[in-house]
């Protein structure tokens, strides 16, 4: 079992920035793909980001490339997701989330691929 709990959320202004963590334990971090993922009220779990085991690579959703910036400290068991120009209809709970097995490229956006997840974290963009 990988534990993950997320932090960092809050209320912010459109404009503005926040910073979420994600802490993992239970697993040797550095074999775990990572993942960012949002839900709205009323929407499904979208994709927002994904960093390899390594950090060496990494892919956004085309509604935050440019703006979103995911990272990883494999030594503090933690991915990190920079969030800046943040706009209202990022409101959502951000969940992160960790894929153990080795899968195709073209599954990492989908979030039934990811085997843990954390309890999720709330970001609210006042207009």
């Amino acid at each position: 079992q990988v534990q993950l709990v997320e932090s960092g959320g809050g209320l912010v202004q459109a404009g503005g920035s926040l910073r979420l963590s994600c802490a993992a334990s239970g697993r040797t971090f550095d074999n775990l793909r990572m993942g960012w993922f949002r839900q709205a009220p009323g929407n499904e779990r979208e994709f927002v980001a994904t960093i390899s085991r390594s950090g060496g690579d990494v892919d956004y959703a085309d509604s935050v490339k440019g703006r979103f910036t995911v990272s990883r400290d494999n030594a503090k068991n933690t991915v990190y997701l920079q969030m800046n120009s943040l706009k209202p209809e990022d409101t959502a709970v951000y969940f992160c989330a960790a894929m153990e097995r080795v899968r195709p490229y073209t599954l990492y956006r989908d979030p039934s691929k990811y085997d843990f997840w954390g309890q999720g974290t709330q970001v609210t963009v006042s207009s």
